[in-house]
C-alpha cells in the first residue's frame, strides 16, 4: 500500500530530513574507526549485516556537482531507525574504500513508506 504522505516529491535534503525528523527518524548512523556504523547518542555499533536500507534519496546540486549527497533511511535488526547521509562523487564523507564496502553489504528492502 502506497503511503500519501509519501516524501518522494520533496526536492531538497533539508525538507526530507524534516520530514524523516516528524516520523521519530533524525538519528544518523556514522562510520567509526573501526569501520562499523555508531548510531547518533549510543554506544552500539552495527555491521552491515545488521541494518537494512529502507530507501535511497539522491540529491544533486543545480550549480555544483560537488554538491551531490544522497540520503539512506536505515532500520537496525533491534528497531533503531536512523539515516546514513554521504556526498557522492569524488567528494565523498568518508575517504578510503570501506564506507563504499559497508554501504554494498547492508541489503536493501525499498519500502515506500518513507
Amino acid at each position: 500500500m502506497e503511503n500519501p504522505d509519501n516524501i518522494d516529491r520533496m526536492t531538497t535534503l533539508s525538507q526530507v530530513m524534516e520530514t524523516l525528523r516528524k516520523r521519530g527518524i533524525h538519528k544518523e548512523f556514522r562510520m567509526n574507526e573501526s569501520c562499523e556504523m555508531k548510531y547518533e547518542d549510543s554506544e552500539k555499533n552495527y555491521k552491515p549485516e545488521e541494518l537494512t536500507i529502507l530507501k535511497t534519496y539522491r540529491f544533486e546540486g543545480d550549480s555544483n556537482p560537488a554538491d551531490n549527497v544522497v540520503l539512506y533511511v536505515v532500520q537496525a535488526d533491534d528497531r533503531n531507525f536512523g539515516i546514513i547521509i554521504d556526498s557522492y562523487g569524488a567528494e565523498s564523507n568518508y575517504p578510503g574504500p570501506e564506507f563504499d564496502s559497508f554501504l554494498r553489504n547492508i541489503p536493501i528492502e525499498e519500502s515506500d513508506e518513507y
